[in-house]
């Protein structure tokens, strides 16, 4: 290797489009926006969807399946530890005593569900709408006195 055999390996630094520098700049008078209109100007923002005269696409594509959503009621869902956490020994867990509590039950149209996160050292009564199978099979290790209610 001589030095006179080096060659620059580094580019010339391209420079930024300067946009709307007036006709001699390349890019400028209109500054590539055409002539007029509304999306000539400055904050000017096309709408989603919309296609001009055409008829937008989502009105084309055909609506398929039935929502349930609007059937669904919600569901309190509590976990086994959370319920460890909040009651003491001996108490019941219903819909009364979650509310005494601060939980939000009174949104939950569909009921309560016990889950099985984490584990409950407390022997308890609990009196609410649905266990999951892991939080009933927990249960019954446990020897914890539960029911649905319905």
């Amino acid at each position: 290797m001589k030095l006179s055999e080096l060659k620059n390996t580094h580019r010339k630094k391209q420079g930024t489009k300067r946009v709307g520098r007036g006709p001699g700049s390349n890019k400028g008078k209109t500054s590539c926006r055409g002539h007029k209109g509304d999306k000539s100007r400055s904050g000017y923002k096309t709408r989603a969807g919309k296609e001009g005269g055409q008829l937008p696409l989502f009105k084309k594509l055909p609506g398929r399946g039935f929502p349930n959503t609007r059937f669904q009621k919600p569901v309190f869902a509590i976990n086994l530890n959370r319920i460890n956490e909040h009651f003491e020994e001996g108490e019941t867990v219903n819909r009364e005593t979650l509310l005494k509590k601060g939980f939000p039950v009174r949104r939950a149209t569909g009921g309560i569900k016990i889950l099985a996160n984490g584990e409950l050292e407390k022997k308890l009564v609990i009196e609410v709408d649905a266990f999951s199978k892991a939080a009933v099979r927990k249960l019954e290790e446990k020897g914890i006195e539960f029911k649905r209610v319905k």
